[in-house]
């Protein structure tokens, strides 16, 4: 599993930063046939060329040349390329950075507090965009010493642009939400991602709070520890494949996120008083 940013590595890709923060990345190099990856941070992928597939657990995406996708941090996406020429341009978006760009224009989000449901939002690039993107481009090999400030001034121009093309008005309640510091629900939170390789602190961070709030709040409404849920329902889950799919035991131990089938089939007896070999 790719996580972005943090995974980004300079013999992969060629990347811009603002300050420490990552703002956009480029991969020259040829993408795997099919990888997962795990958005960190909030993140625009742009379509420069070539097709390519994105299945989450809510969408199933098909994009080519000239779409962008707009990802919400801890999206999980199963990417499968579509022949050996897509190339890509992806925006990281840091959010102490979109709270000062809201603050900075918030005449634009007044009536921008919508619902939104869908992780990945899609939008068609314009002629305008185009030229944007290309007006960026240069800056991979510039020897300014302004960089910095011109990718802040570029941070600004690319969200102007974005939500310019995103006529629905999704991309501004994305965006007002974060300013405003709203925090995920838990039950959805952890009912979406309790199966991935997660630790504590990153739900935490997912659910837009700190790891001892998170910790409380959760107890609070769980009357148990995160931890110990997560282990429950991955439990849960195990028999409900042992008894309905066709797969072994190590097979069932792997998806569920055991990497030791001993400590799998130990937890296992553990909650039903059997081991998983004799589950009907």
């Amino acid at each position: 599993m790719l996580r972005v940013p943090s995974s980004i590595s300079v013999q992969q890709f060629q990347s811009l930063k603002i300050q420490d923060m990552t703002f956009v990345a480029y991969r020259s190099d040829v993408y795997p046939e099919r990888n997962e990856i795990f958005f960190e941070e909030h993140a625009v992928v742009v379509v420069l060329e070539g097709e390519k597939k994105f299945i989450s657990p809510n969408q199933d995406l098909h994009v080519h040349k000239g779409q962008i996708l707009f990802f919400q941090r801890g999206c999980y996406s199963m990417n499968e390329s579509i022949g050996s020429d897509y190339r890509s341009l992806v925006f990281f978006f840091h959010e102490k950075l979109l709270k000062e760009f809201v603050n900075q224009n918030q005449t634009l989000f007044v009536q921008a507090d919508l619902e939104h449901t869908q992780p990945i939002l899609v939008l068609q690039s314009s002629p305008t965009f185009e030229k944007f993107i290309d007006s960026l481009l240069p800056y991979f090999h510039s020897q300014t010493l302004y960089l910095n400030q011109f990718l802040r001034l570029k941070f600004q121009e690319l969200l102007l642009h974005l939500i310019e093309i995103d006529t629905s008005g999704q991309l501004k309640s994305i965006l007002f939400n974060i300013y405003k510091g709203q925090k995920t629900e838990l039950e959805y939170l952890l009912n979406n991602y309790y199966l991935k390789p997660l630790t504590i602190s990153e739900l935490a961070h997912l659910s837009g709070r700190s790891l001892s709030a998170f910790k409380r709040d959760f107890e609070e409404q769980f009357h148990t520890s995160p931890a110990n849920w997560i282990k429950q329902k991955r439990l849960e889950q195990a028999a409900f494949l042992l008894k309905n799919a066709n797969k072994n035991v190590s097979e069932v131990s792997m998806e569920i996120g055991y990497e030791s089938v001993s400590h799998f089939i130990k937890a296992y007896k553990e909650k039903y008083g059997f081991t998983p070999n004799k589950t009907n």
